[in-house]
């Protein structure tokens, strides 16, 4: 990939991978993903939605990640993995020239293998064999043609993206600050707040609560140092009134 420090950030889009039904029935979260594009023309995506298997054999899928006790996907189909949700945008896989990954958990990792890009995550995590996945089980290893750039301290990729390690509800877990041209800045919280009431409910989604806790309060001062806004991982209320691929984000968004 070409070098990038010089890069403007000059767009996002929302990428929809799809909603799951949590419990079951115990809320319903929308899964994002992101694409940021450059002002010269690189591509970088945030996060990879679930593995594709899961649109075309769901129950193996489901069976081979002991995923079922703890939720569903709903109605997922091709065109909530990456391949479609990429196409919206004129793009495919082979159009990513670099991946943030915010953590390795199933709902974010599961695109990773059909990409051949450099792909930033926590060191943390990295340093692991394959992506935490889900219930203690990965399906594979990290693929071959990802080129790790482990992340130990906050890193601006390019003029408008930066990435902060909010580690708490995995080790290494990554959130993104977002600086578009003429616009208030974005906070990409991913899991270290996933949904706005979680921090009042004491992060019990979360590996470490209490450095959850202690990352969640410098997104919160980051907010309001910059007047930044905060997307949520997966706020149930939030989700739906997100701007989605085609469209990108904007103003008022």
């Amino acid at each position: 990939m070409q070098h990038i420090a010089d890069h403007r950030l000059s767009a996002l889009f929302v990428l929809d991978f799809g909603l799951f039904d949590v419990g079951p029935g115990k809320r319903q979260i929308g899964i994002p993903g992101f694409l940021a594009r450059t002002d010269g023309g690189v591509n970088l995506l945030i996060d990879t939605g679930f593995d594709p298997l899961y649109a075309t054999d769901p129950k193996a899928a489901a069976a081979r990640d002991g995923l079922a006790g703890f939720g569903r996907l709903i109605g997922h189909s091709a065109a909530r993995i990456l391949p479609g949700q990429l196409a919206l945008l004129g793009l495919t896989p082979a159009d990513i020239h670099g991946c943030i990954l915010t953590h390795g958990h199933i709902d974010h990792a599961g695109g990773l293998p059909l990409l051949s890009c450099p792909l930033w995550l926590g060191a943390a995590e990295a340093a692991l064999p394959a992506p935490i996945w889900w219930n203690g089980r990965s399906p594979w290893a990290w693929p071959a043609a990802l080129r790790m750039q482990p992340v130990t301290a906050q890193t601006q990729l390019c003029h408008g993206l930066t990435l902060i390690p909010t580690p708490g509800h995995t080790p290494g877990h990554l959130s993104v600050l977002v600086e578009l041209p003429d616009q208030p800045p974005l906070i990409l919280t991913a899991d270290a707040i996933n949904r706005a009431s979680e921090p009042d409910e004491g992060f019990p989604d979360a590996d470490d609560p209490v450095e959850a806790a202690r990352s969640a309060a410098r997104l919160f001062a980051l907010r309001d140092a910059m007047g930044a806004r905060l997307i949520y991982g997966h706020d149930p209320a939030q989700w739906p009134g997100l701007p989605k691929a085609p469209h990108p984000m904007g103003l008022h968004a």
